[in-house]
């Protein structure tokens, strides 16, 4: 059985940003664009990395940032200033 990891964002202007890191930081993963959402999914593990991040968005991110436009995750998730990681651990 596969696990997926995943994310899941409201879909507007601060969210296309983190899709483009995650997308750029995470080639095996796939994006689905759905009305007024967007689900980033890969088995077992989904990095989110600040440097990625901001690069695409031209300033300071603070990874709590994220939060705000996220609406549902699946992971476990491991987290510190400078990554947001979701990743099933079995």
């Amino acid at each position: 059985m596969s696990q997926l990891a995943f994310i899941v964002f409201q879909d507007n202007d601060n969210a296309r940003y983190l899709v483009e890191a995650i997308a750029e930081d995470n080639p095996h993963a796939e994006v689905q664009y759905h009305p007024a959402m967007i689900r980033i999914q890969a088995e077992k593990r989904l990095v989110i990395n600040r440097a990625t991040v901001e690069e695409k968005i031209g300033r300071e991110w603070d990874v709590q940032e994220m939060l705000l436009d996220v609406i549902s995750i699946g992971g476990n998730v491991d987290e510190d200033e400078d990554h947001f990681i979701l990743e099933w651990k079995n």
